[in-house]
């Protein structure tokens, strides 16, 4: 019960093992709902509304809502990359390439540290 409580108040996603897109089970999920009560009021949804309207009404809900994550999301942190990679690939690929060139820049300065020469002497002078 704790995962279906964490999945609910982590956002509104369609389902990854969902029949059609995954929009019924996501919704399901999402306000804690039978899947195939979701899915019959669906269905009665889709026939009530004279097919097209209800058929157009599931497929833009499936593309304006996000996908499920892979792996559940556990800090803040996690949750607004995985958003903002949704929502905005080219940013979050910006946001990735910022955290490697800094990591990269802190690794330079350590190789720079552990190769100079300074380092090397003290390194021998405490063997000795």
């Amino acid at each position: 019960m704790m995962h279906r409580f964490h999945r609910r108040h982590s956002g509104l996603y369609r389902s990854r093992t969902g029949a059609i897109l995954g929009v019924c089970k996501g919704v399901a999920r999402y306000f804690d709902l039978s899947v195939t009560g979701t899915r019959v009021f669906a269905g009665i949804l889709l026939i009530v509304s004279g097919f097209w309207p209800g058929l157009i009404l599931y497929f833009l809900a499936a593309l304006l809502m996000r996908p499920e994550p892979v792996l559940p999301l556990e800090t803040e942190e996690e949750q607004e990359f995985y958003h903002s990679y949704a929502s905005s690939r080219p940013m979050a690929l910006h946001r990735l390439r910022k955290t490697y060139d800094n990591l990269d820049r802190r690794l330079q300065r350590m190789e720079g540290v552990v190769t100079s020469r300074e380092y090397d002497w003290e390194r021998r002078l405490k063997q000795s």
